[in-house]
């Protein structure tokens, strides 16, 4: 990840400290993505205070530093494993966002219409994160489709017949735009309508495909800073779910 950050410009009186080692402030925002707590609390564990853990992280953000790490995880691993485009699977999810501000967050429907914000996420065929866009908890999954969709960070091989994509969505993408979509993305579209979602039963012999984005959806809420949206910014809270699933799929990598 070193090669990835900018270089500190040097203080415009040229008397300040040296700054913090790169690794030391990482260490911090890793504490904070995994723990959740408040950037406060990293003054008591002694890896590095607030303030610098902080405003090094929003530089960072802004760099896409997050964004571009978790790119060079896809490429790393498609490289050694091959990125599974056969089969996809896209799905939201909702979360609390108290202290969210205004800007990418919305009555939650589920929680009695407290302010949340949603999570749309588009996996591989082995749950790999491929993208992930940010919106208001009161916005429809299906609405989110083409955001989600145009955001991919590495290049998505053309889908033939030969080698078709297929793309599983669950009722909540029951509408005409994400069959637009699909067919304009040359996905194969697999969506069940609402009234075969409640009746359906999986057949003897077919493998189940969606549910892998749920497990991503579950690994992402292992990061207790992204469960909960504390983050006024919708950039810096972005930047955390760039971080995890940049985690998750050099994990993926490494263990593969």
């Amino acid at each position: 990840m070193e090669p990835l950050l900018p270089p500190r410009p040097p203080h415009p009186l040229g008397c300040h400290n040296p700054p913090k080692p790169a690794r030391q402030v990482m260490d911090a925002i890793v504490f904070v993505l995994r723990t959740g707590c408040q950037w406060n609390a990293l003054n008591a564990t002694g890896l590095c205070s607030s303030s610098v853990a902080h405003r090094r992280f929003q530089e960072w953000a802004q760099a896409g530093v997050f964004e571009a790490f978790w790119q060079q995880g896809l490429l790393a691993y498609d490289g050694l494993e091959g990125i599974d485009w056969t089969w996809l699977a896209l799905d939201g999810a909702m979360g609390k966002a108290p202290l969210g501000g205004k800007k990418k967050t919305g009555p939650n429907p589920t929680d009695r219409a407290k302010r949340g914000t949603k999570r749309s996420l588009l996996t591989a065929g082995g749950g790999t994160p491929l993208c992930v866009v940010v919106a208001g908890a009161n916005r429809n999954d299906h609405t989110l489709m083409d955001e989600t969709l145009q955001t991919i960070p590495v290049e998505r091989p053309e889908p033939t017949p030969e080698a078709p994509q297929h793309l599983c969505l669950d009722k909540g993408y029951d509408d005409q735009e994400p069959r637009d979509l699909a067919a304009t993305f040359g996905f194969t579209l697999h969506l069940r309508t609402r009234g075969e979602e409640v009746a359906g039963r999986r057949e003897a012999g077919k493998k189940a495909r969606r549910w892998v984005v749920e497990r991503t959806h579950s690994w992402l809420n292992r990061f207790r800073r992204i469960l909960i949206r504390w983050d006024k910014k919708p950039e810096n809270y972005l930047a955390f779910l760039h971080f995890a699933c940049a985690i998750i799929t050099w994990r993926t990598c490494l263990q593969g």
